[in-house]
């Protein structure tokens, strides 16, 4: 008898040992679990270049702040890194490219990134060298246009929109030097590293220069011989998206991130900063 009531002893404080030992370890568990869940799905993360990019996105961190969004924004200096991080969920999106990087880095490494908002583009410009104008051009001058095959492309683009050249039909957004039909004046078209193409304007009789490097070089884009418009062609292609992974194009967090993006106030913030040389495409 002695010996049951010691038996039962011994259970009932294995029991309640037991029982609070479940009660600490599932109760902390479940508090660090949905704390920890709780600030990773309320953060958003984003890559960014620079300029402008990353200074749009810093724009609206208040604005996701009050909706209870926390932003935060990764700088990056390269065109591959972004889409590395976005892919492998190190952030939640990416804002530094436009769609026909976006589908030929998809082709390339086997990737599912989707655009889900177009935000800005940055026209190319027209800038003065040795000339001033389309029309002091002289038989033999020399133009400086990116040498990779996008931008390259843009500025020959801009070139025939301005009579300086005419492409042969058909020649769109894939146009190269070889697609020329018609130079009266025999411009010689020279392909330079995009960013140099400031720095080379003083051995050029014009340089084409893209928006951003127009910017980091202190040209204003008011000063431009000519630009591409609105509505040109470049504009509509080569417009700078919001990227995600497929999977994510209609979470929560993307949808908030368009969101703060396309308003009037970022319009506002992009007129007021670059002067033309950035404009809202929304």
């Amino acid at each position: 008898m002695k010996n049951i009531k010691k038996l039962g002893l011994i259970a009932s404080i294995l029991v309640l040992a037991l029982a609070l030992l479940a009660s600490c370890g599932g109760g902390s568990s479940t508090s660090d679990s949905g704390s920890e869940g709780g600030d990773a799905d309320k953060t958003i993360k984003v890559a960014a270049s620079p300029t402008p990019h990353a200074e749009i996105l810093n724009a609206v961190a208040g604005t996701l702040e009050k909706e209870g969004w926390t932003l935060e924004v990764e700088e990056f200096d390269d065109y591959v890194q972004p889409n590395v991080a976005t892919t492998d969920g190190d952030v939640d999106a990416n804002f530094f490219q436009h769609v026909p990087y976006l589908d030929e880095y998809n082709a390339q490494n086997g990737t599912k990134l989707v655009s889900v908002a177009a935000i800005h583009y940055e026209p190319m410009g027209v800038y003065a060298g040795t000339k001033k104008s389309f029309d002091e051009l002289a038989d033999g001058d020399k133009i400086g246009i990116p040498n990779d095959a996008t931008n390259g492309a843009r500025a020959l683009l801009l070139l025939q929109d301005n009579g300086v050249i005419k492409l042969k039909d058909g020649a769109g957004v894939t146009a190269t030097e070889q697609d020329i039909a018609e130079n009266p004046k025999n411009i010689k078209i020279v392909p330079l590293e995009a960013a140099t193409i400031p720095a080379s304007l003083p051995d050029l009789a014009l340089g084409i220069i893209n928006g951003n490097y127009a910017v980091g070089a202190d040209l204003k884009i008011s000063d431009a011989i000519a630009t591409e418009t609105e509505d040109s062609l470049a504009a509509e292609t080569y417009a700078n998206v919001i990227v995600v992974n497929e999977e994510n194009k209609d979470s929560e967090k993307t949808k908030a991130l368009v969101a703060a993006l396309q308003t009037e106030e970022v319009k506002k913030f992009i007129d007021d900063n670059y002067a033309g040389a950035v404009k809202a495409k929304f």
